[in-house]
């Protein structure tokens, strides 16, 4: 599962990061709106974590994300966003409440923002398809297990995540870099081979006849 935070205060900002790595989490991160705004344009999020008051951009004034994601809502955002804050009035949470999924004021114990950013993911996972299935590939989202011919396949996080969006595109082509996006985070740097790496073993453990297919210059398909 991969989760964008969104926070200026550098120390904050590496401490959740850190902390949701260390759950398990693919992590992105932004100090600022702009640096958020284009993660959100260009990759695919279970979870959107925003500190209320955050720097526009470079040399911007503090805005408020929660007037930004009220924006992003009406034009299609549906990624589950979780607000930290030092505002604690009861008007304050009622409002992040009716605009965002979740609201954790500041101070916080880092255990419990992790275990809450799992629910508001679990919550985005029921709305997807329980299983997805591909020929005799089935991928159960509940489980995360995988199967093929009924047979139970033991993969890695990563494999299961690139298999994941392959199944969830089947008969398109999926490109490398969309991906290496979903598998790994900002902070991964995978070398260039990696993908190729994890294909070729993912490729073993699904064993014959391939189902998975190298679309050349562009990068794989299932089915």
């Amino acid at each position: 599962m991969r989760i964008l935070v969104t926070e200026d205060e550098a120390d904050l900002l590496h401490a959740v990061a850190v902390s949701l790595r260390g759950a398990g989490f693919a992590v992105d991160t932004a100090a600022d709106l702009a640096g958020a705004d284009e993660a959100l344009a260009v990759n695919s999020y279970d979870c959107a974590v925003f500190d209320r008051m955050v720097p526009g951009g470079r040399a911007a004034p503090r805005v408020d994300t929660l007037a930004y994601v009220r924006h992003r809502r009406r034009t299609g955002l549906r990624v589950p966003v979780l607000f930290l804050t030092a505002l604690d009035g009861v008007g304050h949470r009622v409002e992040g409440l009716e605009v965002g999924d979740d609201y954790l004021v500041k101070p916080f114990a880092m255990e419990e923002l992790v275990v809450r950013v799992r629910l508001l993911c679990h919550r985005r996972e029921i709305a997807r398809p329980a299983v997805l299935r591909h020929g005799d590939v089935e991928l159960d989202a509940g489980t995360r297990q995988v199967r093929r011919a009924g047979v139970l396949l033991t993969l890695t996080r990563r494999e299961y995540l690139v298999l994941e969006l392959l199944l969830a595109n089947a008969g398109r082509p999926v490109s490398r870099a969309d991906l290496i996006r979903h598998a790994w985070d900002e902070m991964a740097q995978p070398a260039t081979n990696v993908l190729d790496v994890l294909m070729a073993g993912l490729r073993r453990k699904l064993r014959q006849p391939p189902v998975i297919h190298t679309v050349r210059q562009v990068g794989y398909r299932i089915g």
